[in-house]
Formats: structure tokens, sequence, C-alpha cells
């Protein structure tokens, strides 16, 4: 029995099939008449009806199609998108969705190289995976800077905290020694910051690190204390604080600043010398009468 080979519609040569499978075929639609085929061992191609022994079958010819059933295009993997995907959330779950989009990635590249052609996606899932990958890889720097970032911030306001304490506590020192060099009076209010700037040593002493910039001072005299006696003062009486006012600036509780510069927490010098940290409620409990 003579077998034969046909060439598809996508022009592939298909066999060789025996005369029973080129009927069944020409009977389902997959050959018609203008199908070209040939004898096994033949040279020459031929339509499927100039061969006698199937003229019968195709006197109603079903349209030309291939000579196997017509292939369905190639479906993009949702594993290579679901892989891309994760591993693009891994840049706002600190790499938690990475982890699984370079698993899925990997197993969607295997999938596809397995499918034969039947699926494609190939890039995605590397694409997913490469960007996995690097999430997953600064994803624990992204974890730990996140946890260090508030301590830092924490850090650097308590360092700023300290270094206004220290500020107070040296212009109540040279407040004490300008005393000491004047009788016992403490210095005029309109010009306390002149009076004991050569007391200090650097006017760097003036400048809060939390505070304005560009003043030249940010902290205030309590105006009441100009130039009075020391003996008669009482040690709690606010001296010197933190203010916005600049070089000079002296006055009462109104010219202090509104907001602490450090966290919760204001800075105050005393008559006595002695510098306190504060809170907003504490404010209203200071003695600024001598």
């Amino acid at each position: 029995m003579a077998n034969y080979i046909i060439i598809g519609g996508d022009q592939k040569e298909y066999g060789p099939i025996s005369a029973d499978d080129v009927r069944q075929w020409i009977a389902e639609g997959r050959a018609a008449a203008q199908s070209k085929v040939k004898a096994e061992g033949a040279t020459e191609w031929k339509t499927l009806a100039d061969f006698t022994e199937f003229r019968d079958l195709l006197k109603n010819p079903a349209p030309p199609s291939l000579a196997v059933a017509p292939a369905t295009a190639p479906k993009t993997s949702g594993m290579a998108v679901t892989s891309l995907v994760l591993g693009i959330l891994g840049m706002f779950t600190c790499g938690l969705t990475a982890l699984a989009g370079l698993i899925v990635g990997i197993c969607a590249m295997a999938k596809v190289k397995n499918s034969q052609g039947a699926l494609r996606g190939n890039g995605i899932a590397l694409a997913g995976t490469i960007v996995s990958a690097v999430f997953l890889t600064f994803a624990p720097i992204a974890i730990l800077a996140a946890m260090l970032l508030p301590a830092l911030a924490a850090a650097k306001q308590k360092a700023q905290e300290i270094n206004c304490v220290n500020n107070e506590k040296q212009l109540a020192l040279a407040v004490k020694i300008y005393s000491g060099d004047h009788a016992n009076h403490f210095p005029p209010a309109a010009t306390w910051c002149d009076a004991i700037a050569t007391l200090v040593g650097s006017e760097k002493v003036f400048k809060c690190s939390a505070g304005n910039a560009s003043s030249r001072c940010d902290y205030g005299f309590n105006a009441k204390l100009d130039g009075l006696d020391e003996s008669k003062i009482n040690p709690q009486t606010v001296e010197i604080f933190e203010s916005d006012a600049g070089w000079d600036a002296n006055g009462s509780p109104e010219l202090m600043i509104g907001k602490p510069r450090h966290a919760r927490m204001f800075v105050v010098a005393f008559a006595d010398g002695s510098v306190q940290q504060l809170r907003e409620s504490q404010i209203s409990t200071l003695r600024w009468d001598p």
C-alpha cells in the first residue's frame, strides 16, 4: 500500500502517511484538493486532486488547511508576568515579595523552555528573576537603614540638645564671671551678648545647632535681671533661655521659642548657673521675677 507525504498550509512536510490516513484528513477538512502531495519515493509534487484514488472524496472539498490541526499562537506565561510583578513590588516591600518572584521566575523559565513553543515569556521571566534577585540583595540594607534612620534621627536630636545645654552652661558661667568683675552685678540686658562675648571664647557658644542658621544668637536674656546685684536674685530665676530674637535679645516668656528645638524639651539656664531641660508643661512654672 502506497504512502504519501503532504505539504501543509504552513509549508511543512507531513508524513509518510497511508492512503487511509489521507482519506481521514480529507473527511476532517485537514487536507484539501489543492494540498501538495507526492507518493513516498517520488520526486514530483502534485495536488491532492491529481490522485484518482482521492477524487471521489474531493467532490465537496473543505477549505484548504494545514495537514494537521492549526496551531494556536503561543501564550505568554502567567508565571513569568507574576515573577516580574513580584520582583517590582519588592521595591515597596523591602524585598519580601522578591523571594517569591525569584522562585516563580525560575519555574517560569523552565516551564517556557519545556513547552516546545506553546508558551512564551522567557524574557519576562528572566527580567522578573533579575529584578527579584536585585531587591533580595539590597533588601537587608534597606531594612537595616529603615531601622537605623529613627535611631540616627534621635541621636542627632540628643546631640543637639547636649550642645545646647553646654552652650547655656558656658553663657551662664560667662555671666557669673562678668558679675564677679562688676561688683556682683549682672550685665545690662540690652547688651548682654556684647558684655560677655569676650568671656566665652567663641561666638559659636551663642549658636544652637538646631537654631536658625542665619541668626547670630539663638538665646535670650531675662530682661528683669538687668544690672541687678547677684546676691539679691533668687537662684531659681530664669536667666538665659532659647529664643529666635537674635543678638542681645532680652525680655520675658513671650520671647521664648514657641516650639521645642530638641524633641519635646526646652533648655533653660537659671541665675545660680544651673541648666535644665524642661517639658512644655513645665514652662508655665518658671520663675521670671528675681
